[in-house]
């Protein structure tokens, strides 16, 4: 995971958490939503938690202090609800929980008790996990990997469901992660009768509604994660909907294939 800080002042002082930003690395670069880990307004700085795995993020890792981006659009998106919750538990899977960070420090800045569970495959992938007790509290905070290799040995969902049968109290349980982990959290929640958010990522490109590319099915209607989401109520989230789309471009995700962007004329982009 890479911890990156950008001097984006406009940007900085209108955020809030559960929003995002659109970059782009250079003029031949695609166009990629990232959530943001937290802003500054003060110094005018936002903060990305990524990881290198596709081509503008192995990109982003190439570029210097004091180098630019082509452009950076934000915030994007509706600010993460807050307002009369007292308990939440926010579940990350994954590189979600680079999500989640955010979303959950910006809950427990406005007076919510915050859970978080964090779920991983293995130790070597486990990230955040001091910054998340610092901030929420080391009792607040619960670690579990797929092979027992760092923390509890336990999916996230076996975790969460354990929590409430333990007695913990919440108002709200927010997902944040790949969206069947997803789906499995706002079930868990709906069968103890609690609220559940869903935080969705989608393919997008303008992120202002005019593009389509992020249209998922919400209770039977069509909604855009880039302007109505990205949290939407996870009890009515179309989720073989939703992973249908995401698969939609995995051969041209691929970063040894030579992808040609028709919004640059036709310019090879790893040229």
């Amino acid at each position: 995971m890479v911890w990156m800080k950008i001097y984006a002042p406009l940007v900085a002082k209108h955020a809030k958490p559960g929003q995002f930003i659109i970059l782009r690395t250079d003029e031949y670069g695609e166009r990629i939503p990232l959530t943001m880990a937290g802003h500054n307004s003060e110094d005018g700085t936002i903060d990305l938690i990524y990881a290198a795995v596709g081509r503008t993020t192995m990109l982003m890792d190439q570029i210097e202090v004091g180098e630019c981006f082509a452009d950076i659009v934000g915030p994007l998106g509706k600010p993460t609800h807050m307002e009369g919750l007292k308990s939440v538990c926010v579940v990350g899977g994954g590189t979600g929980n680079a999500l989640a960070y955010p979303l959950a420090c910006g809950m427990k800045d406005a007076g919510v008790d915050t859970y978080m569970v964090e779920g991983f495959k293995n130790k070597d992938l486990v990230i955040l996990e001091d910054e998340l007790k610092e901030h929420l509290g080391d009792d607040h905070v619960f670690v579990v990997t797929d092979d027992g290799s760092y923390g509890e040995k336990a999916f996230t969902t076996v975790k969460l469901e354990n929590l409430i049968k333990e007695g913990y109290q919440f108002d709200e349980i927010v997902a944040v992660g790949p969206p069947i982990m997803m789906k499995f959290v706002c079930e868990i929640a709906a069968k103890y009768n609690i609220p559940s958010v869903a935080s969705l990522t989608a393919y997008m490109i303008d992120g202002t509604g005019m593009c389509g590319g992020c249209r998922c099915k919400i209770g039977g209607e069509d909604k855009f994660v880039c302007v109505d989401g990205p949290e939407f109520d996870g009890s009515l989230v179309d989720w073989d909907d939703l992973m249908k789309r995401s698969n939609y471009y995995k051969e041209q995700e691929a970063y040894d294939r030579a992808h040609v962007c028709r919004l640059t004329g036709g310019v090879r982009y790893n040229d």
